[in-house]
């Protein structure tokens, strides 16, 4: 990794004091390309802004998280997820003292590589890409930000630091077996230390995640009429939660006591999180970055009567949302146009767009059967929604395009 210069009007700036513990600006380990730093932003500030501006980063609009685009206009979408696990990363770092700007970036970075229609669409993807690899959506975020995104004339993909990429690459933990893909390229050209956790930024971003995707599923399926307030009863974090929104307001509207419940439950996750991170913080007694790297656990996690809800919500989700019949419907749709498209763009790559056509040429052409079918899992990946689904009609429609 190329270093960056000791610029101290650049690097002494921080909004806030960071803990000892916290990735600092001025010791970034650098990035892939060397480049002049900003005389104006400190190295993390520049990784979130280059992933805002990048293309990945607007599809997310058009891509669900749940539900397809006609189930309803106000489901949350890719890019709204992403924007409120940023939002609960920046309250757990403020709150941990450790790098805002840092901890955003990794949330913001960390669904780029998801695909059309949300998990339904990657778990079809994955099985076209049996043969070749597999397709994984954190390894695809990677992908993104080090090769896909074309942005700068000097190199492919962002040219992010260190810590945001050892952030999107190890957010889940350390890396153990057979690296996917891109993951393994980036290996080769440095040391993303693999076997280690990785920092406190990158723990907060994906608990974040947890945080988010099951407070707002909760919300979604009861707007899409999949469960009723009855039936949370049966689940004891929505119990409690409900019993403490019924106990303040003595008559209220459903919707409010919806957002209320949501409300509860946001902050009693992100309590617990931050009471058992700073019992795990006193116990470990980190004084740099690289000791909560080297400490051999998991440091911002829920405590374990917390985890065991939180695992129950999740199995309530799992049976009265994502196996619901309308669930199934979709899987069908999602099989039948991933498929066709994996399929058409294998056989005959040169029904690809003109510079995708140039990317798999580059890759081998005819020659590397596997090379080609990761240019068609990018190119697929990429798709928001609406386009897979035009991209569907104009190949297997007969008449679209010949009336």
């Amino acid at each position: 990794m190329s270093k960056p210069a000791k610029d101290q009007t650049t690097y002494n700036y921080c909004a806030l004091p960071l803990a000892p513990y916290a990735c600092r600006p001025d010791q970034s380990r650098g990035r892939v390309h060397k480049e002049p730093e900003s005389r104006h932003r400190t190295p993390f500030q520049r990784d979130r802004d280059r992933i805002i501006h990048s293309s990945a980063f607007r599809r997310l609009k058009d891509k669900t998280q749940v539900f397809v685009a006609d189930e309803g206009d106000h489901h949350r979408t890719r890019l709204t997820h992403t924007l409120e696990v940023a939002q609960i990363t920046r309250t757990l770092a403020r709150a941990l003292m450790i790098n805002e700007d840092l901890a955003e970036s990794i949330a913001l970075a960390h669904d780029l590589g998801h695909t059309p229609f949300a998990h339904i669409g990657e778990e079809f993807l994955n099985c076209a890409m049996k043969d070749f690899g597999g397709f994984d959506h954190n390894d695809q975020s990677l992908r993104v930000l080090t090769t896909l995104e074309r942005r700068y004339p000097d190199w492919n993909g962002l040219n992010l630091t260190w810590e945001t990429l050892e952030g999107v690459v190890k957010h889940n933990g350390p890396l153990k077996g057979k690296l996917h893909v891109a993951v393994s390229e980036l290996q080769k050209k440095v040391d993303l230390g693999l076997k280690t956790h990785a920092s406190l930024e990158a723990q907060a971003a994906a608990l974040s995640d947890d945080i988010a995707y099951n407070n707002h599923d909760v919300e979604d399926g009861l707007r899409a009429g999949l469960f009723t307030l009855e039936d949370l009863d049966d689940v004891e974090l929505l119990r409690e939660s409900l019993r403490t929104v019924r106990g303040k307001y003595k008559k209220i509207e459903h919707r409010y006591i919806v957002q209320e419940m949501i409300r509860e439950m946001f902050g009693a996750m992100v309590d617990d999180v931050l009471a058992e991170t700073n019992k795990r913080l006193a116990k470990i007694k980190p004084q740099s970055a690289d000791d909560i790297r080297k400490a051999g656990m998991q440091t911002v996690a829920f405590s374990n009567a917390m985890k065991g809800k939180v695992d129950e919500l999740r199995g309530f989700l799992f049976e009265r949302m994502y196996k619901h019949y309308t669930m199934n419907r979709i899987h069908l749709k999602v099989e039948r146009i991933v498929g066709d498209l994996f399929q058409a763009f294998h056989r005959n790559y040169k029904v690809l767009p003109d510079h995708w056509q140039k990317a798999v040429l580059e890759a081998g052409g005819d020659r590397n059967e596997a090379a080609r079918a990761r240019v068609i899992a990018d190119y697929i990946a990429g798709m928001t929604d609406r386009y897979a689904v035009k991209e569907h009609e104009r190949l297997f429609d007969l008449y679209g395009d010949l009336r």
